[in-house]
């Protein structure tokens, strides 16, 4: 006998008899309306303090959430950067979706277009995180709940809040203690440990030798060099 699917007004539940799908959501999206809506989707919704993320949907899957204007104010503080670094240490299938009108993105706060690209091109190419667009807070949790029973009730894969992380090669390790230079992206991490090729290396050099890398310029180059060769007081 075929399991009976039913429809709901916002689109499929899950199976009919099959296990219920469990999302754990950040205690701080509580205001959102998406515990509400994911709990019409027949989704068993448990509100945890998360330190990464803001909904785990499985072992592996994580979603951090950004509305259109929150994606605008990581642009200018930069703190998007540290929580899809901790995301993607964290979770093998990190996810990042944002939430709103696209149009918005190059028409709000008076950012330039090509800000937006490249934090956009920095997500998806550097940190290697899918992005998924939704339209509202409806959809963002019919996406949340597809999610979490693609991964629980067809891959059998449990929710999981201390996610292992990924076993990090000797390669990004290196890249990662670098990039924790003031002024140092994972970018310019790369081009120097490829001059330098030891991070011993790179820490015993004067600092005019910062200076020959492309894109460092002398006040970053004395930032690093101070950085590395100040005493800890």
């Amino acid at each position: 006998m075929e399991s009976e699917i039913t429809v709901h007004h916002n689109g499929q539940k899950a199976v009919k008899g099959q296990q219920k799908a469990v999302v754990y959501i950040d205690h701080r999206e509580g205001k959102s309306g998406i515990t509400e809506y994911l709990t019409e989707l027949d989704a068993v919704v448990e509100p945890k303090q998360l330190l990464v993320g803001d909904f785990v949907c499985s072992d592996r899957v994580c979603v951090e959430r950004k509305t259109v204007q929150d994606f605008l104010q990581s642009i200018f503080n930069q703190r998007m950067f540290e929580q899809l670094r901790n995301l993607s240490e964290s979770f093998e299938r990190p996810v990042l979706i944002i939430e709103g009108n696209q149009t918005q993105l190059f028409t709000d706060r008076n950012v330039h277009g090509n800000a937006v690209r490249g934090m956009l091109t920095t997500i998806a190419v550097d940190f290697g995180i899918p992005i998924i667009w939704t339209r509202n807070q409806r959809e963002t949790a019919a996406q949340v709940f597809w999610m979490a029973n693609r991964e629980q009730v067809l891959e059998k894969r449990e929710p999981c809040l201390r996610a292992k992380r990924k076993a990090l090669t000797l390669r990004d390790q290196q890249e990662f203690l670098v990039a924790g230079l003031p002024c140092v992206s994972t970018k310019l991490s790369k081009r120097l440990l490829a001059e330098f090729k030891t991070i011993k290396r790179m820490f015993n050099a004067k600092e005019e030798r910062f200076t020959k890398i492309d894109k460092i310029g002398k006040e970053k180059a004395k930032r690093i060099w101070e950085l590395i060769n100040s005493e800890y007081v």
